[in-house]
């Protein structure tokens, strides 16, 4: 179960990263609203916080190591869904690479 929990907050984190940034970018490149992107700055912040929930026994260089592999992915899947480009085999074999590596830094058994 611990291993869902984690999960979750990986996704979690990699949502208002990566929407924050978003919000970020349409303020100042696509000139929406102040609001987007004082929005987009309320969410990197609730992003900071967010991975201090993974499990006590994860150090910060862990997390943020194996979070980078599930940025990867939902950058992927936010770029897809969000601005319609359509990964090719290499986005899909780079994220398949990165998701590998997050099970190995942060779910691999330990001795």
């Amino acid at each position: 179960m611990e291993v869902f929990k984690s999960i979750f907050y990986f996704i979690m984190a990699g949502v208002f990263e990566i929407g924050g940034g978003y919000l970020v970018w349409l303020w100042l490149r696509d000139g929406k609203s102040i609001c987007c992107g004082l929005a987009g700055a309320i969410s990197l912040i609730i992003y900071g916080i967010v991975p201090t929930l993974q499990p006590k026994t994860a150090n910060f260089g862990k997390v943020y190591a194996a979070y980078g592999g599930i940025f990867i992915i939902l950058s992927i899947l936010w770029g897809w869904k969000i601005d319609n480009v359509i990964p090719d085999k290499f986005d899909l074999i780079g994220g398949a690479i990165a998701l590998v590596g997050v099970i190995v830094i942060m779910y691999a058994p330990r001795g």
